[in-house]
C-alpha cells in the first residue's frame, strides 16, 4: 500500500466555492485527494464558515479526480445512521472508487444543534458502534438487492435496502484517539483515521487497530492508516506564529474538547492559549524542511494517507511551496527537493531568559500581525532554541 498526501479541506475556515478550488488547486499541486471537515460551527468565530460537507464532496467530485470523503462525520446525532449510508453510497456510485466514508463519535460542538442529550464519551462510542453497524447492513443490502432492518440499543430501522450503491461499497474509516476505540475500530471498520500525536501515542494505537483486525480475520498490513496532520507554514517564523494563534487556536487547546458546545466559548478559551502549548502538537514554522522532518516520521510509523492542513490563510502559496516534488520525497526519503527548501526563512533572534512570553494581540481592524507578535515569536523562538540545546 503506497504513500498518497492528500489536501484537509477545513470548511470551517472557507466558503465552499473557495474550498473546492482549493481542492482543485490542490491537486494541480500534486496532492492526492481531499479530507473535508463536517462541522456544523466553526470552533472559533474567526474562522468564520461551516458549510454542508455533503454538497462540497460532491462539487469536488466534478472539479476534482482524487479520493473524498469526509473527515469525519457523526452517525449517530444530527443523522440516523440510515442517512449517513445513503449520502455515502449515492457519492460512490456517482464517482466509483474514489469516496471513503469517515465516521467519528462526534462533538457537542456540532451535535448538540438537534438539542437532544449529550451522552459521556463511552456512550458516544457505543452508538458510533451501533452505527456502524447499521450502515454496514445498508451497504450489504444494496449489493445484496435484498432488504435489512436493524433493531439495536440505540437505533431502530424498518425493514429496507439502499436502492442506489456502487458495485463496491465504500470503505469505512473509523477516527479513533483511544485504545479501547481502536481494537473496536479493527474487528468492524476497513481502516483507522487519527490526528497528529505523540509517536509514543499513535504506535499504541496501531497496536491495538492490528489485534482487532487479527480478531476479525482479515491482514491488518491491508487495512489503511490514515492521519489528518495540522501545521502552520508562512514565509516568516512571525507569520506562522501569528496564523496558529488567530486561525487554529483550538490547535493549542490541550482539555478535551468534546463537551463545548459554543465557538463562542472556545474563542474565549483560546484567550488563555500561548505559543508552547503548540509544542509536541502542531509544527509552526517557515522552513519547509521543518515541516517535512516532522511529517517523515508519521510516514516512517506506518501511515498509508495523510492529509495535510495549513492552518493559514495562505493555502496556495502553501501548497506551492508543499507540493508533488516535496510529496514524492517523503516516501523515497534522501534530501528534499529544490523547490521544497522553499522560501528562506526569516529567522528571529533568540529571546530574553522567561518562563512564559506575554501574549500579543492582532490589530481588530485588519487582524494581521502587529508588533507585538513579533516580539512574542522573537521570545518563543528563543526558549525553543534554549530548549533543544538544553537537551541535546
Amino acid at each position: 500500500m503506497g504513500l498518497t498526501i492528500g489536501y484537509a479541506a477545513m470548511l470551517e475556515q472557507f466558503h465552499p466555492t473557495e474550498a473546492v478550488a482549493l481542492s482543485a488547486y490542490a491537486e494541480e499541486h500534486g496532492f492526492s485527494g481531499t479530507m473535508a471537515a463536517d462541522h456544523f460551527q466553526p470552533w472559533v468565530p474567526a474562522q468564520g464558515e461551516s458549510s454542508f460537507v455533503w454538497n462540497v464532496l460532491t462539487a469536488l467530485g466534478e472539479r476534482t479526480r482524487g479520493d473524498l470523503g469526509p473527515g469525519v462525520t457523526a452517525p449517530t446525532f444530527r443523522w440516523h445512521p440510515a442517512m449517513v449510508a445513503q449520502a455515502s453510497a449515492t457519492l460512490a456510485a456517482m464517482y466509483p472508487g474514489r469516496h471513503w466514508l469517515g465516521l467519528g463519535s462526534g462533538e457537542a460542538l456540532n451535535e448538540h444543534v438537534v438539542a437532544g442529550y449529550w451522552p459521556e464519551a463511552p456512550e458516544r462510542i457505543n452508538r458510533m458502534f451501533e452505527a456502524i453497524d447499521v450502515i454496514k447492513k445498508l451497504f450489504q443490502s444494496g449489493l445484496d438487492n435484498k432488504d435489512v432492518k436493524h433493531s439495536g440499543q440505540f437505533y431502530k430501522m424498518e425493514s429496507t435496502r439502499l436502492w442506489t450503491m456502487p458495485e463496491v461499497a465504500p470503505e469505512i474509516l473509523v477516527a479513533t484517539a483511544g485504545p479501547v476505540t481502536a481494537k473496536r475500530a479493527g474487528r468492524h471498520a476497513d481502516g483507522l483515521i487519527t490526528v497528529g500525536a505523540p509517536l509514543e501515542k499513535i504506535s499504541m494505537l496501531f497496536g491495538k487497530f492490528d489485534d482487532g483486525v487479527r480478531e476479525s480475520g482479515r491482514d491488518p498490513e491491508a487495512m489503511p492508516k490514515v492521519l489528518q496532520l495540522h501545521l502552520s507554514w508562512a514565509a516568516t517564523d512571525e507569520e506562522a506564529l501569528a496564523n496558529a494563534m488567530t486561525e487554529w487556536p483550538n490547535g493549542g487547546m490541550k482539555f478535551p474538547k468534546a463537551d463545548i458546545r459554543s465557538p463562542h466559548d472556545f474563542e474565549q478559551m483560546a484567550k488563555l492559549v500561548r505559543p508552547e502549548d503548540f509544542e509536541g502538537r502542531m509544527v509552526i514554522s517557515a522552513d519547509p524542511d521543518e515541516h517535512r522532518a516532522y511529517i517523515q516520521k508519521f510516514v516512517d510509523l506506518g501511515f498509508d494517507r495523510i492529509y495535510l492542513h495549513n492552518v493559514g490563510r495562505n493555502q496556495r502559496e502553501w501548497m506551492v511551496v508543499f507540493g508533488p516534488e516535496g510529496v514524492r520525497k517523503l516516501a523515497g526519503g534522501g534530501g528534499p527537493p529544490r523547490h521544497l527548501a522553499g522560501p528562506t526563512a526569516a529567522r528571529a533572534p533568540a529571546g530574553p531568559r522567561a518562563s512564559r512570553c506575554g501574549r500579543p494581540r492582532a490589530s481588530a481592524r485588519s487582524g494581521r500581525a502587529t508588533t507585538s507578535w513579533r516580539s512574542w515569536a522573537t521570545c518563543w523562538r528563543g526558549r525553543r532554541s534554549r530548549t533543544a540545546t538544553s537537551s541535546s
